[in-house]
């Protein structure tokens, strides 16, 4: 649910077990290491069971967190397991004497051994031994296949004869990436499905040693021991439990100090000019309901300074520099759970009124933990104002993969050398840009705070 989520915490669940639902029906609220997301189900069915209870922490990503069931092929038995509606009958196979090497080896000469744990519980049955399964024939012609509604609906968009098509679901049953694997160019390849139930290390059989993909035996692994926590002082003193979103962010600005060569260069900007013209389009704004704020205005100017100086709206990778084609501008917004940066996309080509409806929603949106992954991800530069603290000047920290970010102070009034060389009174703000020095230099960093600053004291540029 998020393109850097490793585990999630199961906030809340909005469905129970024997509850029916259709693709599309929320199942649940997920607390992600952005937002809280609801989850919604592709398949329709009956929730057969629950696996993992509201409120649990720490679930990693791929976990079953419930079984879905399809009404017309299978029912819940009342444990969380599925079982055929139709009972199969067990045929009987015969593993022989008993094993003389093994005294608790009794054997079950003459005895019928069901072919699976469910045919054991129908019959009084021993299991027989997992085999690999076959991969169920084509079915006759006037008998149900076995499919998903969403592989049924691809299959018929497709043109694609479900009968010809080999299930890998639950009893033969064809899922959607058996219909995509039978599109020429389409497949995708195999798919890794989660196991339901992990078995403890302890209960494992031994199979030998472990080998690489290469055949080659597996060197061991040197545990590393997790490292321990700090003392707590003797004080009085709340503990209060790290939320995902806060883990997140720990983390991540601790892997851009450590792995990003930060460059800061900081300019002081005169804010007057921006002033007058925010108060005179406010004005023209009112009756639409629109009031401009100066981060809102900022934001313009950041956004086309980066397209005037292309060589900072950019992104390191390891083997490339990408240079983006528009300004896409992450604005901070501060939460409840932590710092979130929502999106304002194609903030160069907005206007800025459009620019603050939409700060304004997106900043409501952060607050109430329901922004949508779309309107979190990406961004090409960030910009982070804590000019309403009183703040005067601060560096920022970047925030990967982008490679700059712009700290904005507070506006105050200052001794100022006007441009007549009088010395006078103007409204100066700080403003410091952190940049990425594997992709940025400095003088090109240089050159979009001189453009920025253009923008910002020469405000009429930002509605050309």
């Amino acid at each position: 649910m998020s393109p850097t989520m490793e585990e999630g915490t199961l906030a809340k669940w909005l469905v129970k077990a024997g509850d029916q639902v259709k693709s599309g029906d929320i199942l649940a609220e997920i607390e992600t290491d952005k937002a809280t997301m609801e989850f919604e189900a592709v398949d329709e069915g009956t929730i057969a069971s629950i696996a993992v209870a509201e409120g649990t922490d720490g679930v990693k990503v791929g976990t079953v967190i419930a079984t879905l069931t399809p009404e017309d092929e299978t029912v819940a038995d009342g444990t969380g397991a599925t079982r055929s509606e139709t009972p199969q009958p067990a045929d009987p196979v015969f593993r022989g004497r008993p094993d003389p090497t093994d005294p608790n080896d009794k054997g079950n000469e003459g005895q019928p051994v069901a072919r699976d744990a469910a045919q054991a519980e129908d019959h009084g049955l021993p299991p027989q031994p997992a085999a690999s399964p076959a991969a169920p024939p084509p079915a006759p012609d006037g008998e149900r296949v076995k499919a998903s509604p969403l592989a049924r609906r691809l299959a018929a968009e497709k043109g694609l004869g479900l009968s010809a098509l080999t299930g890998s679901g639950p009893n033969g049953r064809i899922v959607k990436a058996d219909v995509e694997a039978a599109l020429p160019g389409e497949g995708r390849g195999p798919v890794a499905m989660p196991s339901a139930v992990a078995v403890p290390p302890s209960q494992q059989p031994d199979t030998g040693p472990r080998l690489s993909p290469r055949n080659e035996e597996a060197a061991p692994v040197a545990s590393t021991p997790a490292p321990k926590p700090a003392a707590i002082p003797d004080i009085p003193h709340e503990a209060t439990k790290l939320s995902n979103i806060r883990k997140t962010i720990a983390r991540r600005l601790t892997e851009s100090k450590q792995t990003v060569p930060h460059i800061y260069l900081t300019v002081d900007v005169r804010l007057d000019a921006l002033l007058a013209l925010r108060t005179e389009l406010n004005a023209s704004l009112q009756a639409r309901g629109v009031k401009l704020s100066v981060n809102d205005l900022l934001v313009k100017a950041l956004a086309l300074a980066l397209m005037a100086e292309p060589k900072c709206n950019v992104m390191f990778t390891p083997d490339q520099l990408i240079t983006f084609g528009r300004a896409d501008i992450s604005v901070a917004v501060s939460t409840s759970t932590g710092l979130i940066t929502p999106v304002v996309t194609e903030a160069d080509t907005k206007s800025v009124s459009r620019i603050a409806v939409e700060i304004k929603e997106l900043a409501g949106l952060a607050r109430d933990g329901k922004l949508r992954p779309e309107q979190y991800q990406g961004g090409t530069a960030s910009i982070s104002n804590m000019g309403m603290f009183g703040i005067k000047q601060f560096e920022a920290v970047i925030n990967p993969p982008q490679g700059m970010i712009l700290a904005i102070g507070a506006g105050e009034k200052r001794p100022w050398v006007m441009d007549d060389d009088s010395l006078g009174v103007a409204t100066i703000m700080s403003a410091t840009g952190s940049f990425d020095h594997r992709a940025i230099d400095g003088a090109d960093g240089a050159a979009l705070m001189r453009a920025f600053k253009g923008l910002v004291e020469k405000p009429l540029g930002l509605l050309a």
